[in-house]
């Protein structure tokens, strides 16, 4: 019962943050499968990278049918994350490792606080005005960096997406999130691949209800998110983030 429990509030958190924000499961998921199942950590990433696989591809779906996906410029984005990852984490075992455990937890805080307190406003007219060439050097360098942060921190790339989409880019707050979870999914395949082909699974009844739980809420999330006006996702969106990154702050201090 505590398994099924701890699965269903983790997928349930993970889900809402990926349908909502395009927010990696792996913020949620890991450390609520550390703290109170005792999964050891690598397996606990695994896990949760492979939630994100369907939840992240069934809200690029849902953001897709209507309209709010970049698809060009976020298959730009995405190979520059991920080749700028490798570089990164490259990078990262040759520097002694730095207090930067909770980076994601505070991005996630304060990414909330933002889209309460300044909503983005940005509209489609808005963002459709600029031009394809100067977007796609955009999404090349944009891509670069948060490939190589998230490579060198371990942490942070859905948060940092949606952060560069909507307040570099300039996209309005439904496209910046259906491009983000489009991204996402192929980045958290291929982290999810690489982690079960090194450590294997430990536990598939958790996988099975932590891909179940979180693909879920990410479809009710999702759903929601393209049905909303843009003052109500900004709020929800900020609402959801500042609670997930109290909650995880919480369940950090608890290990």
């Amino acid at each position: 019962m505590l398994t099924f429990i701890v699965c269903f509030v983790a997928g349930m958190g993970a889900g809402l943050g990926t349908g909502f924000a395009g927010m990696s499961a792996a913020a949620v998921i890991t450390p609520m499968l550390v703290t109170f199942l005792h999964i050891e950590p690598y397996q606990a990433v695994g896990i949760a990278l492979a939630s994100d696989v369907l939840a992240s591809a069934v809200s690029a779906y849902t953001y897709g049918k209507n309209r709010n996906l970049d698809v060009r410029n976020g298959l730009v984005m995405m190979v520059s994350v991920l080749a700028f990852t490798l570089a990164g984490s490259w990078v990262s075992s040759l520097v002694p490792s730095g207090a930067m455990g909770n980076f994601s937890v505070f991005m996630t805080l304060l990414l909330g606080v933002k889209f309460i307190v300044k909503p983005v406003m940005t509209t489609r007219e808005s963002m459709e005005a600029v031009s394809k060439q100067k977007r796609l050097v955009q999404s090349v360098v944009c891509g670069m960096g948060i490939g190589f942060i998230c490579g060198f921190i371990g942490a942070g790339g859905g948060m940092m997406m949606l952060l560069i989409l909507t307040s570099v880019l300039g996209y309005e707050l439904k496209t910046a999130v259906g491009t983000s979870v489009f991204i996402m999914a192929f980045t958290a395949l291929t982290g999810s691949l690489s982690h079960f082909a090194i450590g294997g699974v430990a536990d598939w009844w958790v996988l099975l209800l932590c891909v179940l739980s979180t693909l879920l809420w990410a479809q009710i999330a999702a759903r929601f998110a393209n049905k909303s006006t843009p003052e109500v996702l900004n709020r929800a969106t900020g609402a959801v983030l500042v609670v997930l990154g109290a909650v995880i702050l919480g369940v950090n201090y608890l290990t």
